[in-house]
């Protein structure tokens, strides 16, 4: 009785230890983890991105909520990130990092886009001086890639005629020629831009310097708007028009869950065929050979998918083993006294089964009967089926399971032997 408190103490410990590290693990497997997605104009191609990818994720993923906001652009969604108002957000490679900001993935390129009137001569991008020309949204990337181009050429918000304008009221204004040029970044052959070219006596602008470009703006990718992008029977445009893109890039909050991030990547690519169909430009994304050259600080769960580590669980669950770990001294020492008193039990069971069998064995040699040795075989196989069964669930361990196969054997060979004999002075027994 000395030892027994203490034992009992650690038993204790024990099951409450597991007890919980297994809610920890109930809790993480079945949260809810409701994400905002900050995206840009809901006409916009980031907006429809972002809920083609939500919409993936719930498919797969029932356990990952992503809503979808609409919002004024890359600079807008940083600052949605660094308030906690967007766990995850859609961004252009051009746009500055933030502390709390870290990198999921890149998608697509995107092609700065510079439309002009044909009427007017416009030759160079330099030639926009004299020009009114719309820009997208100040809270855009775009917006921010437009001066960072236009400083390249001497030119700066006082020496330049332009409007801010959405998507929307940028094309109306070109129809009505309220502007003589606008600037947009999207993904090659927008089909709106297409309409607006095949309509209006409208050009492709070249921007050209691209290598002196990247001296000062290394995201910048040296680019084409291939002949006939927007329209092949009357080419649009007419040959090649030199152009600079930049990625767009999912970026997370530092805290978001690293196994819902990991998850997050790994449908970008596993799904892919899902997401292409919904959102065919999709089919652009590049998986990096790792995560170093995304632009700014990677999000742990997003380096774990591309160093290809598999450690899904581990990841998941790092907080939760290294609890498991710190109990890990109780649970051995449970776990042994709970051995000794399974192995006392497990030989009692096998005991009593051997005792069954020894009756089963003077009953056989006692009987003289057909039918009661078929009710004896019924019994005896009654048994052996307990046994297994026990033997599956542990309550009997190996050993005893082998102790107890050979008086099974030895009964079974006496009931042959019985029947054996009643067959041959003429009563019928069973095969």
């Amino acid at each position: 009785m000395r030892h027994a408190r203490p034992i009992f103490l650690v038993i204790v410990l024990s099951v409450v230890a597991v007890g919980a590290f297994g809610l920890k693990i109930w809790h993480d497997r079945f949260q809810i983890h409701r994400l905002t997605l900050a995206t840009a104009s809901a006409s916009g191609e980031y907006y429809a991105f972002g809920r083609a990818l939500a919409r993936v994720i719930s498919n797969h993923h029932p356990d990952i909520e992503i809503t979808v906001r609409e919002t004024q652009g890359s600079l807008h969604n940083l600052e949605l990130i660094e308030q906690g108002s967007a766990q995850l957000a859609l961004v252009q490679s051009n746009s500055p990092s933030r502390p709390s900001t870290r990198a999921v993935a890149y998608l697509f390129p995107e092609t700065a886009h510079v439309v002009v009137s044909a009427e007017l001569g416009i030759q160079r991008f330099s030639d926009l001086r004299t020009k009114r020309i719309a820009l997208p949204p100040a809270g855009s990337g775009s917006y921010r890639l437009f001066w960072s181009i236009a400083e390249h050429y001497k030119m700066d918000p006082e020496t330049i005629e332009f409007v801010v304008k959405p998507s929307d009221e940028t094309y109306a204004a070109f129809r009505a020629r309220e502007v003589d040029a606008f600037f947009h970044v999207m993904a090659l052959g927008n089909p709106r831009l297409a309409e607006l070219l095949r309509e209006q006596n409208a050009r492709l602008l070249p921007i050209q310097q691209v290598a002196a470009l990247q001296l000062k703006l290394p995201y910048l990718e040296s680019t084409q708007i291939p002949m006939g992008t927007y329209d092949g029977a009357s080419p649009i445009p007419p040959k090649d028009v030199a152009a600079v893109a930049v990625r767009s890039v999912l970026i997370s909050s530092d805290d978001v869950n690293a196994g819902v991030v990991y998850r997050i990547v790994e449908s970008l690519y596993q799904f892919r065929s899902e997401l292409v169909a919904i959102y065919p430009r999709a089919a652009t994304i590049v998986l990096p050979e790792s995560g170093e050259n995304l632009g700014l600080p990677i999000h742990p769960g997003a380096q774990a998918f591309y160093e290809q580590d598999k450690p899904h669980f581990l990841v998941e669950y790092a907080e939760s083993l290294a609890f498991l770990l710190s109990v890990f001294v109780l649970i051995i020492s449970s776990l042994w006294q709970f051995r000794l008193w399974l192995l006392g039990r497990q030989k009692n069971r096998a005991d009593m089964y051997n005792l069954q069998l020894v009756e089963l064995i003077d009953r056989i040699q006692n009987s003289n009967k057909s039918q009661e040795l078929i009710e004896l075989r019924q019994e005896l196989f009654e048994i052996l089926q307990k046994v297994m069964v026990d033997l599956d669930k542990d309550r009997i361990s190996l050993e005893s399971f082998q102790s107890f196969a050979l008086p099974w054997e030895t009964a079974i060979s006496s009931l042959r032997h019985k029947e054996s004999l009643l067959s041959k002075i003429g009563f019928s027994a069973p095969n």
